[in-house]
């Protein structure tokens, strides 16, 4: 295996290491995806309403968002390669708590230690990620999202197979994955420990990138960037945390037919997650940007006037085409700010989160004053946000040498 670096990056593409990130991604994902899957549970057996439900989406979400761009100021500062490992051991104990929970505070305590392992796990793992790259960014992201997707596509299969026929206390069956996902991050922990020694050993020379944007256009386009998350989110958070609820009130389907469906949803994220990074690195980022935010709107303003059949088609390329997204905009951003690989992925990871959790709050709220219908019918109007992606500036990197 290639582990040379140029400032920090590997000079070829390590793709073991890339792999393990998204498999361990895949893994922590899989754990949170069981949040929202075991909501039609709990919001029975525990007499909650929407607006609980979304409390505890808010919890879950905040838990994972703000200390995010703390972690990856300080990672920026003082890489820490095991701290995937120790952040795992947070989610480790959310998840016991939460098979063991039968009060709904109980269940914000123990979606809160989830939280805290995924405001641990992703900056940190999209610095190695980013390390392990190659130069090919978008690539290494995409590959690290993918792994996210999919673990959280799979945790609507795993409540229709396991926790709903077997009750609450089965989610402490997981606890498994957790202890799998330990033993990964611990492998690659060791791998980015010695990249860190190498990179100390000797002087070398390091490609920076810069870019010849002012200050003020910076941070313009950040501003930019983040109200595209925000409706990326709130959008995804109303599909996510209700789309369930959402099949059931209108097309009176049982709730194991509904968890197939969010599967599907889920899973179209995770397939559309695979090309934003590669397509941007080839095209250039702002384009994919284009076509995942505002690509969205048809198909989204179509979905509360559809059949059941319909709704079926429907999420597939809505979540393939909103899913692309990410990854092109967390480069972008980190183009826009070079040096700051750790800062920029907690901040957009931590904002995602964020406005995930407060879209779901909100949403319920709204929902239990109204209904699920209405909250889908004005949620469809978000992808038009992207129409700001016209204001992006186009970012003209140029590396120079220096020496590190």
């Amino acid at each position: 295996m290639n582990t040379s670096t140029t400032g920090g990056v590997a000079e070829k593409t390590i793709f073991p290491i890339l792999f393990a990130l998204s498999f361990s991604h895949l893994l922590n994902d899989t754990i949170q995806s069981l949040i929202p899957a075991i909501y039609p549970i709990v919001k029975t057996n525990y007499h909650l309403t929407f607006g609980q439900i979304g409390l505890i989406t808010l919890t879950f979400q905040l838990a994972a968002s703000l200390l995010q761009p703390f972690v990856g100021l300080y990672t920026d500062k003082k890489p820490q390669p095991y701290s995937l490992a120790m952040g795992m051991g947070f989610t480790l104990t959310g998840l016991v708590l939460l098979s063991l929970s039968n009060h709904f505070y109980l269940m914000l305590v123990s979606v809160a230690f989830v939280g805290i392992g995924s405001s641990i796990f992703h900056p940190e793992a999209s610095r190695m990620a980013h390390a392990a790259s190659g130069g090919k960014r978008g690539l290494a992201q995409s590959l690290f999202q993918l792994g996210g997707n999919a673990g959280s596509s799979m945790g609507p299969l795993l409540a229709a197979w396991i926790i709903v026929p077997n009750g609450q206390a089965s989610i402490a069956w997981f606890s498994l994955i957790a202890l799998l996902a330990i033993a990964v991050l611990r492998w690659v922990g060791g791998w980015y420990k010695g990249q860190l020694q190498r990179m100390g050993d000797r002087k070398k020379q390091a490609v920076v990138h810069t870019n010849q944007l002012s200050r003020g256009r910076v941070v313009f386009a950040i501003v930019i960037l983040l109200i595209l998350i925000f409706s990326k989110y709130f959008y995804m958070a109303s599909l996510s945390s209700y789309f369930t609820f959402y099949l059931i009130h209108k097309f009176g389907v049982s709730v194991q037919s509904s968890q197939i469906y969010l599967f599907v949803f889920l899973f179209s994220v995770a397939a559309g997650t695979l090309f934003g990074g590669p397509v941007g690195d080839r095209i250039g980022r702002k384009y994919v940007i284009w076509f995942s935010i505002l690509g969205t709107a048809p198909f989204a303003l179509l979905l509360p006037h559809a059949n059941l059949f319909w709704t079926g088609v429907l999420i597939v390329p809505i979540g393939m085409i909103l899913a692309s997204a990410f990854s092109a905009i967390l480069v972008y951003a980190q183009e826009l700010i070079p040096g700051k690989v750790g800062l920029v992925a907690g901040l957009f990871f931590g904002f995602a989160f964020g406005m995930g959790g407060i879209g779901s709050a909100l949403l319920g709220a709204l929902a239990d004053k109204t209904s699920i219908e209405y909250v889908f019918s004005i949620c469809a109007y978000l992808p038009l946000i992207g129409l700001l992606t016209g204001f992006l500036p186009n970012v003209e990197s140029r590396e120079k040498r220096t020496t590190v």
